[in-house]
Parts: C-alpha cells; sequence; structure tokens
C-alpha cells in the first residue's frame, strides 16, 4: 500500500475563463502600445517591443500576454532587468509568478490585474529613465 497522496489533476481554466483573463491582460499592455512596437496580436497572443534601441542595437521585448493550455501568462521584461520594481509587490502577485518577470492566471482578477497594471506603467518608466530606448 502506498502511502504518498494521490495526484490531483491541474485545475483548468474554462474557455470562458481564459478569454476573458487574456482580454484584460492585453488590456493592460495595450494601454502603453503608444511608442511601442506591436509585435503579435492575435487570439492566442499580443506582445510589444520597444522602438530600437542604441544601448543595446536592437529592439528589447517589452511584454506579452500568452494563452497556454491550463493559464494565460503575462511576461513583464522590465522586472528581469529591474528586479527592484517587485519590493513591495503583494504575496496575492507574487504567488502569481513563474520565474523572475512571468505571471500566469486562470482567470481574471480584478485586484491582481489592477497591480499588475501598476507595475507594467512602472517598468516603462524605468525603462525610458534609463534611457533604453
Amino acid at each position: 500500500m502506498s502511502t504518498r497522496p494521490a495526484r490531483r489533476a491541474p485545475v483548468r481554466a474554462t474557455a470562458e475563463e481564459s478569454a476573458e483573463a487574456f482580454a484584460a491582460l492585453r488590456q493592460i499592455l495595450a494601454a502603453h502600445a503608444k511608442g511601442l512596437k506591436v509585435t503579435a496580436d492575435g487570439p492566442k497572443g499580443y506582445s510589444l517591443n520597444t522602438p530600437y534601441s542604441q544601448t543595446w542595437k536592437k529592439e528589447l521585448f517589452f511584454g506579452g500576454v500568452q494563452v497556454m493550455k491550463n493559464y494565460v501568462s503575462f511576461h513583464l521584461f522590465p522586472l528581469y532587468m529591474f528586479p527592484d520594481l517587485l519590493d513591495g509587490i503583494s504575496e496575492d502577485l507574487r504567488g502569481r509568478m513563474q520565474g523572475k518577470s512571468c505571471f500566469n492566471f486562470r482567470a481574471p482578477d480584478a485586484v491582481l490585474f489592477h497591480e499588475l497594471a501598476a507595475l507594467t506603467k512602472a517598468g516603462l518608466a524605468r525603462m525610458k529613465d534609463e534611457k533604453l530606448f
């Protein structure tokens, strides 16, 4: 007889929850599209790059939203470059982190999305302040 706990199947978002989460997260990024370059815009993903950076000699990835099988991912590259931007984020938002600059959601969450929108705005401001584009 095994003493290991039974494996639970991963919780999957409904198609409606995924679509709502994607739309809300896409809107967070799209609010900052002016001055950035849209590199993907479809039902499964949306992403933004900076304009050409003289410092890096290329465009830089700014952020993206991607629909996955079990969740929707929100990537925010400034967090990778400037991890201090994460100082003071809520434990709930930190609990959604996967890696250094990605957050996963199965359904919309107005409170966390509001916090993520503020973090996105701060990340863009920081990239501009650092003259990365």
